[in-house]
């Protein structure tokens, strides 16, 4: 069958991305004069769950703190979300943004071989183009799919972006393979069939990666070594195109 597309998550697995987005959302919470503040502790507690205003309305939950009615909460949430997501695409155009170690190689890998390429994510499409203007368009890396938070009904950990992109791809589950650096991400390609490899970060560290194929620190470059942290998988020094070819066609069997 052969591989035929690697499906990306963005925050955490293509770019370090997730502080850009704490700092957004406690520049928001100051713009508005909410005496809240989320610092890395809290905020990788509040990772677990999937998308901004979820977020959002799960910290007002187990704190207590939502400052009006339940009939405005709603309203209040998005307004937040879009102050927040404001700020978020202002500290991307005028901020570093790193991708990962190893991720433009496989990338450019990917494109000269005639991988697809997909994105899928729970973040919303305006900060995945904001992202991949900063980053990776320059490169001519074309991807075929976009599949964002805006786009489904449920997000990660369900399934449904993942058989969105599968969809509109045009490709088994057993044709692909999904890059991601959470538990939620795992449990959403996985309920695909798609077979996972995982980056961890410093906000997964600690997830339940039981069902990922693969358990990687990150894909290495000439700076940082890759670390397996799980599973088997065969590759000498930084991860290539070639090497997750290898270790699907192993993890089928």
């Amino acid at each position: 069958m052969g591989l035929k597309a690697l499906i990306w998550d963005v925050d955490g697995t293509l770019v370090d991305s997730e502080e850009i987005h704490r700092a957004a959302f406690n520049h928001t919470f100051t713009e508005r004069k909410l005496d809240w503040h989320w610092d890395r502790s809290l905020y990788a507690h509040l990772l677990r769950v999937t998308g901004g205003r979820e977020r959002l309305r799960h910290y007002m939950d187990i704190m207590d703190c939502a400052p009006t009615g339940p009939e405005a909460l709603d309203k209040f949430i998005l307004s937040l979300h879009i102050q927040k997501t404001a700020i978020y695409n202002h500290l991307l155009r005028v901020g570093p943004v790193r991708l990962r170690p190893g991720v433009k190689r496989i990338l450019r890998q990917a494109r000269d071989q005639g991988v697809l390429l997909a994105i899928a994510t729970t973040t919303s499409r305006r900060n995945v183009e904001t992202l991949l203007t900063r980053t990776l368009y320059r490169e001519g890396i074309p991807w075929e799919i976009v599949v964002s938070g805006e786009d489904v009904k449920r997000k990660k950990p369900f399934p449904e972006v993942y058989l969105k992109v599968l969809g509109q791809l045009g490709l088994e589950p057993g044709q692909c393979v999904a890059l991601e650096d959470s538990q939620n991400g795992v449990e959403s390609a996985s309920a695909a069939g798609i077979a996972t490899i995982v980056t961890k970060n410093c906000y997964t560290r600690d997830d339940d990666f039981s069902k990922a194929g693969i358990v990687l620190s990150h894909f290495g470059d000439k700076n940082h070594a890759v670390e397996i942290l799980a599973g088997s998988f065969p590759f000498e020094g930084e991860v290539q195109l070639d090497d997750i070819v290898d270790w699907l066609e192993s993890w089928r069997r």
